[in-house]
């Protein structure tokens, strides 16, 4: 679509298309809603950038995460960064806070500037149809971490979480747990539903359904902590607890630390995603490692790819997260004592 299209159809020359476009006082207000009604019914987005209007590349790429304060987006966003400069392309960087509104916001922004491609994480009950719109503009968006639906649109990187958390809980039904809970998120997205059926099918594989217990809630270091004081201060309190994220899990070691108790002593506690602060916790935080900055280095590659060539077949990459074992995991004399 071009200025010229717009200009026949609204039965004007196309410099007058133009200086509508740069919202120029000098057109009448009449010819300017023409303009601007024929531009809407030809699907035109305007394109902020003099040098965009003259090439189809702008060298840039949208990013949109969810929650740019939690370290994994800052490990993530190194990795895609590095390998976008490498080729010579800008990362721009928004963050949803989840919110529909805000993402939907962003994502229309990055259309008018012209990005070549999105690494997108979707935004809790991100519909399919946005996935498709974007396909339709023509634009390639690679899905990270989450993706929308049962299974990938398009092409997606992520990590195993439910193999990484089935891990987890055989690595604790092994140090003698049985009550042992999963600290899960509020929202219902593909990330956390990998999650919990890691969960389900490895106390099923235990034989410990009855004794299965899923707590949902806010996924930060202050709400992981209000949780964890909660749980263990119960009738039936945990032996064991899998947190959403290593936040999360850094929270129940100041639950733990609060309440007088030992982490792998008297209640064991593993993260996901293994951030740095996880090896300094104190004890040292057991964590499935999702290895975000590969991700990250993975999905600007595949970008870059699906730019030179966007008929491609799409993938679908997924990393190993391997449980990394320490001291907030390491086998308990007293649950081994009651397991027995």
């Amino acid at each position: 679509m071009t200025l010229k299209d717009i200009a026949a159809h609204a039965g004007v020359s196309r410099s007058t298309v133009s200086l509508v476009m740069q919202e120029s006082e000098l057109v009448a207000g009449a010819t300017r809603k023409r303009v601007q009604e024929a531009a809407v019914a030809l699907g035109y987005v305007y394109n902020r950038g003099a040098a965009t209007l003259r090439s189809s590349r702008t060298a840039t790429v949208g990013v949109v995460v969810h929650d740019i304060a939690n370290p994994f987006f800052g490990a993530l966003m190194a990795g895609i960064d590095e390998t976008l400069q490498a080729a010579d392309y800008i990362p721009f960087l928004a963050s949803s806070g989840d919110s529909l509104d805000r993402q939907a916001r962003f994502l229309a922004r990055m259309r008018e500037h012209r990005v070549d491609a999105l690494l997108l994480c979707p935004a809790e009950e991100t519909p399919a149809s946005s996935i498709e719109a974007i396909a339709d503009w023509g634009m390639p968006c690679i899905e990270v971490m989450r993706h929308v639906g049962q299974s990938p649109l398009g092409d997606y990187v992520g990590a195993d979480l439910r193999a990484g958390v089935i891990n987890a809980v055989r690595h604790l039904v092994t140090q003698g747990h049985r009550r042992i809970t999963l600290l899960a998120g509020i929202a219902d997205h593909s990330a956390d539903r990998e999650r919990l059926a890691g969960y389900r099918h490895a106390m099923h594989e235990a034989g410990l359904d009855e004794l299965a217990s899923v707590d949902r809630g806010p996924l930060t270091r202050c709400a992981g902590r209000e949780r964890a004081l909660a749980l263990l201060r119960g009738d039936t309190a945990p032996t064991a607890l899998i947190c959403h994220n290593d936040l999360v899990a850094l929270g129940a070691l100041l639950a733990l630390s609060h309440l007088g108790l030992h982490a792998g002593r008297d209640c064991a506690v593993i993260g996901v995603d293994d951030i740095e602060e996880a090896a300094l916790a104190e004890p040292a935080l057991s964590s499935i490692a999702t290895h975000p900055r590969a991700i990250g280095r993975n999905a600007a590659e595949l970008a870059i790819q699906r730019i030179a060539h966007p008929e491609g077949e799409r993938q679908r990459i997924v990393l190993e997260a391997p449980l990394v074992i320490r001291a907030s995991s390491r086998i308990s004399s007293a649950v081994t004592q009651e397991s027995t």
